[in-house]
């Protein structure tokens, strides 16, 4: 089986690649759903194919802020196999697909015997930290289309695919801003001709359109992974 829809698995050496999928399963994951919760321990780890995760912070008020977003390019769940601590956020499936699921005890069995490897799952846990404070400074500094912009287009490198299957009120929560301000943002988008966009599902139709309107971090948060997952193979 090849596991380059996994930049992640992609990257490891065959054996450690081989140790590593023989303790995994392929499972579908559905939208919405919770992998963990804030303050849970987590056993289980994910390496996404086409689904998409998003860490956010749950607030009192029943809001949440997303802090990272994880798909194809790595892993869910690691930090517990790296240090059983418990979770710090919340997993919710932001787009449903498949995934390779294990026990944090395999993963962490297997870092334990391959140093490089261990390299490469602190690297990309590194890579997640960066995100959150890409996150954090976006939020307070960029116009709320310019964020939605970057948030699409992550979520189509994340997934593979330029069809999203997204409510307006499920961006807007992880945006953290009003439904009618991303129907408004969206409604001019699709007028740009950058997106189509159906209840329930956006189309993204100009991809070049769209990363002229995203804000800086889009790029950003690209770098930072492909600097600091390049590290870890040097």
């Amino acid at each position: 089986m090849a596991y380059a829809n996994n930049r992640l698995l992609d990257s490891l050496a065959q054996p450690q690649r081989q140790k590593l999928v023989n303790g995994l399963q392929t499972v579908e994951l559905k939208q919405h759903s919770v992998l963990f919760d804030v303050r849970e321990a987590v056993d289980t780890i994910y390496f996404p194919f086409d689904a998409v995760v998003s860490l956010v912070v749950p607030l009192n008020n029943g809001s949440v802020i997303e802090a990272a977003m994880v798909g194809r390019d790595g892993v869910i769940g690691a930090a517990a196999a790296t240090n059983g601590r418990v979770s710090v956020n919340r997993a919710v499936v932001q787009l449903g697909g498949r995934c390779l699921q294990g026990q944090a005890q395999h993963l962490k069995a297997v870092m334990d015997e391959d140093p490089a490897f261990r390299a490469q799952i602190n690297a990309h846990e590194q890579v997640l930290f960066a995100q959150a404070q890409q996150s954090a400074a976006c939020n307070v500094t960029h116009n709320v289309e310019n964020r939605l912009a970057r948030w699409l287009l992550r979520a189509r490198d994340l997934s593979g695919n330029d069809q999203l299957d997204l409510t307006q009120e499920y961006m807007a929560e992880m945006l953290g801003v009003g439904r009618t301000t991303v129907s408004l943002i969206a409604h001019t988008l699709q007028t740009a001709g950058l997106i189509s966009y159906r209840r329930g599902h956006i189309r993204l139709t100009d991809i070049e359109g769209l990363q002229e309107v995203a804000c800086e971090c889009y790029h950003a948060v690209k770098m930072n992974y492909d600097a600091l997952m390049g590290q870890s193979n040097a």
